[in-house]
């Protein structure tokens, strides 16, 4: 391949590193270019909470986690799977683990190791990086146009990847600014809205200022046929946590065709029914009625706190209620959400490029020679590892999508 073939990479977050990686592997010059001051900055704020980076269960079972997007990203996770994303972090210098809930992090348990390593390898094989540099879109003659500290600049590349992220944490550069630049070119893009998000729950005064931020260990969540099992935290809007998360395309969708949505939370999902009504059963004694129950059916005072805000939004009264009634609402604490997080605090989003608008190379169809990876594309997939494995996989899709277009074009 001729050597002055350019490729510019729009995004330094994981898709973006990864395509333009694939790309100098390939031959090509590239530059990587981004709007903030230093690269990955959202791949670093997912390393404080250890970097989650995939997941060990079977393939199969992996990809369906993309829900309606499994089709479409199958091709590019299969080819650029788990195993070899951990070999490829091996090579870095960084070692992986299997956590216990079968979730695979970096042994170091943070990013900065892992992204330091990687751009000093990126830099070893000549990619470039243009930092401040916030891409608008395209002049008459094609070329890259970017808003930088000096002023407006033309790029001419021969190739571009696209990797500027969906909408979440848009102070860290994700911020959703490239979805009316692509439209004007007439390419297909579903709105942008909140996933792994939190939701707004109309609570009481005096329940939000006793328990906010208190987390609810060991429950069950459920709504429509789906139940998930983990932990939530109160928030002063909401409520949020991994369990939420796991049921945030579902109830925000719920919410957005006919809000409210009622999530039913499960107490103590781990306790039988007529376990739970013979505990229930107990006197009381001259105990207070939250005395009682956090001895009866040891509930935390949040887990009160919550059973109670529920019953007095229904207008139920908890001390008239029978062991039988009082169990039922224990495992089934009707919760209405009233709205979904801003996407600005979501973990990720949803939306973006239609796959129909890409070949299977990841280019646009619109516009040829134009690549797209990453959180722009139109999928969504739960917390535990899934998020990065598709931004890596569609990144490397994406870098050999326009290798390949590469030479192609000149031959």
């Amino acid at each position: 391949m001729a050597p002055q073939r350019h490729v510019a990479v729009i995004g330094a977050g994981p898709a973006g590193l990864m395509a333009a990686e694939t790309l100098a592997q390939a031959g090509v010059r590239v530059t990587v270019f981004d709007a903030m001051p230093s690269a990955g900055r959202k791949f670093l704020m997912a390393g404080r909470g250890g970097l989650n980076l995939t997941h060990s269960e079977p393939l199969d079972a992996f990809v369906a986690r993309y829900r309606e997007a499994t089709p479409k990203l199958a091709s590019a996770i299969e080819a650029f799977p788990p195993d070899r994303l951990r070999a490829w972090c091996e090579a870095l210098g960084q070692p992986t683990f299997v956590g216990s809930s079968g979730r695979i992090f970096p042994k170091a348990l943070k990013a900065s190791p892992l992204l330091r390593a990687w751009l000093r390898r990126l830099d070893a094989s000549g990619v470039s990086f243009s930092l401040r540099h916030r891409w608008t879109g395209w002049d008459d003659n094609g070329r890259l146009l970017f808003e930088t500290p000096d002023g407006r600049c033309a790029i001419e590349a021969h190739a571009t990847v696209l990797a500027l992220g969906g909408a979440s944490w848009p102070r860290l550069g994700s911020d959703g600014g490239w979805v009316e630049t692509l439209r004007s070119r007439e390419v297909g893009i579903n709105p942008l809205k909140s996933a792994n998000c939190g939701f707004a729950v109309n609570w009481s005064d005096i329940f939000r200022d006793r328990f906010e931020g208190e987390p609810l260990k060991g429950i069950a969540l459920s709504f429509a046929d789906r139940s998930v099992r983990g932990e939530a935290v109160i928030t002063r809007a909401g409520l949020e946590g991994g369990a939420v998360y796991a049921l945030s395309a579902e109830l925000r969708d719920a919410i957005l065709t006919s809000p409210p949505a009622t999530l039913h939370v499960a107490l103590r999902p781990d306790i039988s029914h007529g376990d739970l009504v013979k505990r229930l059963a107990s006197p009381r004694a001259k105990q207070s009625f939250s005395n009682w129950l956090r001895k009866a059916a040891q509930l935390p005072p949040a887990a009160i706190g919550l059973l109670q805000e529920a019953a007095h939004a229904s207008s139920i009264s908890l001390a008239s209620c029978s062991a039988e009634k009082l169990a039922e609402l224990i495992n089934a604490v009707p919760l209405q959400l009233a709205g979904i997080a801003p996407i600005a605090r979501a973990i990720s989003t949803a939306g973006g490029v239609a796959f129909d608008e890409i070949d299977a190379d990841f280019m646009l169809r619109r516009l040829p020679g134009v690549f797209v990876a990453g959180e722009m594309l139109d999928w969504e997939a739960p917390t535990g590892g899934y998020l990065l494995q598709a931004c890596f996989a569609t990144g490397v899709a994406a870098g050999q999508g326009a290798a390949k277009w590469l030479v192609q074009a000149s031959s």
